[in-house]
This record gives structure tokens, C-alpha cells and sequence, in this order.
């Protein structure tokens, strides 16, 4: 029986345990801090051996393979242990990737995400069956817990962070995008460069079959197009296109080989505010559209959704001034 070793006891974490319990591994989780009781509950449900506050490397580097928590750094001493003895250490995503023949679509950028993500759920969800969508990632539910849901007639939606992407291996999602790129979490990546190598691993296993969809105004995101092993997809808010989404003035523009189409007028049939979300909603077209889903279906959705809690949400106004509650902001 081949051993998963789980680092990191955490949402993810414990989705990985016991999908790994599931399909037959020699389970252990180890984790540095103290395991939430809700975690260390679901663990011995299924019957899985863990430790908290410490990591035994006798009990670790025995491993056929490592899921890694997307909290751990891939220069922690105990990471670069594992690497020396050549064992796998891969993410969560990757581990649930393996078992799904569901359409994936991952979404990952350094702002937006969450909202797009939500969003294009919804939108699946008009399309294919809330019964068959399954929003997942770093939006707050394991893919981990969802994999086993899901068939071939599914489709999973995933938010996805640069610590994910940073140990996949064969991950391949049918639409990938990258909203942005900008200057964030360089603590953990240390330079530029290593950090926009972890979001453009996104599309690492596309081919030109699938569809990565991607932001020209930005620098990074732009040039990536030229390189990107996926079908690139454009959209912007800054400069008109001959093929893919814009914005010219208040309307959000279809436009293939310069025939263009009128979609949307963003004052009238949008209820998020800001250039930002003006992005965010290009990108849901274009990925949901990359999905087949009919142009009528996607707008019906958005012209229904509002803000996520949190996140440039709406409050109220007082003495003439709007209020809005961006607390989940990160950068």
C-alpha cells in the first residue's frame, strides 16, 4: 500500500487526507500547529493517524508522496529534506485533479479572483446543473472534498492561488485564466519572476485546444499570450481588440476579426461597481463562452449578481456618500 504523507492540517489538508484515506492510501497528516477540533474530527472519522505541533520526519520522509499545504514554503528545511530523497511533493489541487474526468476551469490572478470565480460558478450553474458545478479551490472548499462528487458530465470551477500552482504536475483544466499580475507575496516567491512563473503554471498542461484567458493591459499577463501553450483569449478595459472582449465606453464589446457585437451596457445590466469588476465580468464572459455556454444564459446571470460579501460590497449611503465594504482585500 503507497503512503500519502499530508502536511498541514487546514482546510485543504484535511480534504487531502481523506481523499487520500478513500482511494486506499496508508494515510498520516502532520501538522506544526494545533489542528482545529472540526479538522482533527473529520480525520478520525476516517480513521486517519495525525500529530499537530510538530513534524516527526521519521514518519514523514518514509513518504511515497507529499501533499503539500499551500502555507508551506517550497525552501522550508523539511521541504528541501523531502526533495533530496527525490519524494513527490505535489499540491492539493494535484492530488484531486487525478481523480475527476470533470471539465475543470481554474481562475487565478493576483486580484479578482474570488469574484470571478463565483460568478463564472454561477453562471455554470445556469448552464449545467447547480448539481453538476462545483466551486472549489481557494475560495474555501477543498477540491479534495468535492472530487468525488463529480463525473464526467460535471464541472468544477476552482480559484486558485500561486501557492497551489507552485507544486502541479499534470493539472490541466480545460479554461485556465489569469486575471492580472501584480507585485504581491513576494515573501514567500522572493522575486518577481518566480511569482509570475507560478501563476502562468496554470496553463503549464494546456494545449491549443483549451483556452487560457487573459488580461492585455496588463504587462505580464500580455506578454504571456505570445508564449501561453493554451489558445489565447483577451479581453480589456483599455484598448479595442479585433478579437476578444473590451470595453468602449459604457458597453463591454464581443469583436472576432473585427466584427464586433454589443453585449452589455456596464451602468445598466451590471450591479458590481468599478473598473476592476468591469475586468472581473469580461473575464466570466469569456471564460463561460470558452465553456459553450450560450451569450443569453451569461447575461441573465449577470445581470442578477451582486457583489461577494466582502469584497467592494455595497453597504448603504449617509449624508450623500456610498459606502462599501472591501474588508477581504488583500493588496
Amino acid at each position: 500500500m503507497s503512503r500519502i504523507v499530508v502536511l498541514g492540517a487546514g482546510e485543504s489538508g484535511a480534504g487531502a487526507a481523506v481523499l487520500a484515506k478513500v482511494k486506499g492510501f496508508d494515510t498520516f497528516v502532520s501538522d506544526m500547529s494545533a489542528i482545529k477540533d472540526k479538522y482533527k474530527e473529520l480525520l478520525n472519522k476516517h480513521g486517519i493517524t495525525w500529530e499537530e505541533g510538530q513534524h516527526t520526519e521519521e514518519l514523514i520522509l518514509n513518504a511515497d508522496e507529499v501533499v503539500k499545504s499551500p502555507g508551506i514554503p517550497n525552501d522550508a528545511p523539511l521541504i528541501l529534506k523531502l526533495k533530496e530523497k527525490g519524494i513527490a511533493i505535489i499540491s492539493e489541487i494535484e492530488f484531486a485533479g487525478r481523480y475527476t474526468n470533470a471539465k475543470m476551469i481554474c481562475i487565478t490572478g493576483s486580484n479578482g479572483k474570488t469574484t470571478t470565480t463565483t460568478l463564472t460558478g454561477e453562471i455554470m450553474k445556469a448552464h449545467f446543473g447547480a448539481e453538476k458545478t462545483f466551486v472549489v479551490g481557494n475560495i474555501g472548499n477543498p477540491y479534495t472534498l468535492e472530487v468525488t462528487k463529480t463525473s464526467k458530465d460535471s464541472v468544477t470551477v476552482g480559484e486558485i492561488s500561486s501557492f497551489q500552482l507552485e507544486t502541479i504536475h499534470t493539472f490541466h483544466p480545460v479554461v485556465s485564466a489569469i486575471l492580472n499580475i501584480t507585485p504581491d507575496h513576494l515573501n514567500r516567491h522572493h522575486t518577481m519572476e518566480a511569482y509570475v512563473a507560478a501563476k502562468e503554471a496554470v496553463a503549464s498542461h494546456q494545449t491549443k485546444n483549451d483556452i487560457c484567458v487573459l488580461n492585455y493591459d496588463n504587462d505580464y499577463t500580455r506578454d504571456f499570450a505570445g508564449r501561453c501553450p493554451a489558445t489565447p483569449v483577451l479581453f480589456s478595459s483599455h484598448h479595442e481588440l479585433e478579437n476578444g472582449y473590451f470595453l468602449r465606453g459604457d458597453k463591454i464589446i464581443k469583436s472576432v476579426n473585427g466584427e464586433e457585437t454589443e453585449l452589455m451596457d456596464i451602468h445598466k445590466d451590471m450591479n458590481l461597481v468599478g473598473l476592476c469588476n468591469v475586468e472581473n465580468v469580461m473575464a466570466a464572459i469569456a471564460i463561460a463562452e470558452g465553456m459553450q455556454v450560450p451569450m443569453e444564459t451569461i447575461l441573465t446571470v449577470i445581470r442578477g449578481f451582486h457583489a461577494v460579501e466582502h469584497r467592494i460590497e455595497f453597504v448603504a449611503t449617509k449624508g450623500g456618500v456610498d459606502y462599501y465594504n472591501d474588508s477581504k482585500g488583500t493588496n
